[in-house]
């Protein structure tokens, strides 16, 4: 018996040491900073283009999870590199809105990423692409969007991948931008989701100010007029023109509950598509088989929110929702009871909701004629949920840094208009 087990002890020896060699021809270690062994590397680049795309993805919303999909359009494996607080101080000359642990978050849940490295600088010179980038990770391409990049000393972030020939450019998403989603927040008027109205122009019932002066700008404030102008050329209906391809884009691949499969349905604003909805989202996911997401419209959003919510229009919010990886399906423009036409129509088997809830018009009993239906039935389900990190607090970050975010605004709208002024036509995979 000894005898026969001994070719398997030479076979598994072999393999060690072809893994050593593996090794030494990378000049690597046998495991990487990173914790990704060096043969997994190398093994993958046998196998899989993989592509690099890096940022800081402060509010990270469904431009940036666009870049993500078209950058894993061009290959097969899909790396994100997130730079720290302390990269973003350091080349921006501020802190991001979202804490670093929210941005890792939003990320780790796009579809579309298959790993997230953490610590990337904002500049990657040659040492860190040839060790990290291209070494320990085996990348094939960095990718980036058709804006500029530039450092604080006004130089090109990618010039060194761009000289090694590795760089690889995709169309940026326009109509949204980090800086676009704080003006909306700045400005603190519903004109961003509304058609009918200029966004300079106050629209019926909305708030401009109140008591405490923080909520809104002066009517006749510079800096409403400027973002108004902004957010006119760019932003929400006016800028972002939702299509029939772009959802197809974001649906895909496209998923179908299988017979006997417990579908889950929860319904919401989903906002911003913030950490605290994706780990709801995760939670309502282990629930059953398959989830389905209802979206609510703009105008029952802001029936039971007020004030200018929500930040992000109907379209766009769908896109977030869509690219989480955690989601199957999603409704657009969910009504806000859970009638028994829909449970039979998507063969329901759980409706849940978070345990914390929103302060409405009607209170809490809003809810109870949402969900009457599925309580009746045995089927609600709440989840245990925490009031921190929604969109409320974000606003109140805003808020609370109001010059800050200005002066960063004035800055990035300049650097936006002239992007608008000079943009050229970029294929998008």
């Amino acid at each position: 018996m000894a005898g026969r087990a001994m070719p398997l002890v030479h076979a598994v020896a072999a393999g060690w040491i072809l893994l050593a060699f593996v090794d030494r021809r990378l000049g690597q270690s046998k495991s990487t900073p990173y914790g990704l062994p060096s043969w997994v590397a190398f093994w993958r680049r046998q196998k899989k283009t993989i592509v690099w795309i890096d940022g800081c993805y402060d509010m990270t919303h469904f431009g940036h999870f666009n870049a993500f999909r078209q950058a894993k359009a061009l290959g097969d494996y899909l790396i994100v590199g997130l730079n720290p607080d302390s990269e973003v101080v350091r080349y921006k000359g501020s802190a991001p809105l979202f804490k670093e642990e929210e941005r890792l978050q939003a990320i780790k849940a796009c579809k579309w990423v298959d790993e997230v490295v953490e610590n990337v600088p904002y500049v990657l010179d040659e040492k860190y692409l040839n060790e990290v980038v291209f070494g320990q990770y085996g990348v094939d391409y960095v990718v980036h969007g058709d804006d500029p990049c530039l450092d604080a000393d006004g130089n090109d972030v990618f010039a060194s991948s761009k000289k090694a020939g590795k760089y690889r450019e995709i169309k940026r998403t326009e109509g949204v931008s980090t800086t676009d989603l704080v003006g909306r927040m700045l400005l603190m008027t519903r004109d961003h989701h509304s058609r009918e109205t200029s966004p300079t122009t106050k629209s019926p019932g909305a708030t401009s100010s109140s008591s405490d002066g923080r909520w809104g700008t002066s009517p006749s404030s510079p800096l409403k007029e400027k973002i108004g102008q902004s957010l006119g050329r760019v932003a929400g209906f006016a800028g972002f023109l939702p299509t029939s391809r772009r959802i197809a884009e974001f649906s895909a691949p496209v998923k179908r509950p299988e017979k006997g499969d417990r579908v889950v349905y929860v319904d919401g604003a989903f906002d911003l598509l913030l950490p605290c909805h994706i780990r709801f989202l995760e939670k309502a996911r282990a629930l059953g088989d398959f989830l389905i997401v209802g979206v609510h419209r703009d105008e029952e959003v802001n029936r039971y929110k007020g004030r200018n919510y929500p930040i992000m229009n109907l379209q766009e919010r769908v896109l977030g929702v869509l690219s989480c990886r955690f989601v199957g399906e999603v409704i657009i423009g969910a009504p806000w009871e859970v009638t028994n036409d829909m449970i039979t129509t998507f063969n329901i088997s759980i409706v849940a909701h978070g345990s914390q809830y929103d302060a409405t018009a009607g209170g809490r009993g809003d809810f109870d004629v949402a969900y009457k239906l599925p309580k009746e039935m045995g089927i609600f389900r709440e989840i245990l949920s925490t009031p921190d990190g929604g969109v409320a607090e974000i606003i109140e970050r805003v808020l609370e840094n109001r010059k800050e975010f200005e002066k960063k605004f004035n800055k990035k709208s300049a650097q936006e208009n002239a992007y608008y002024e000079k943009k050229k036509y970029v294929h998008e995979g």
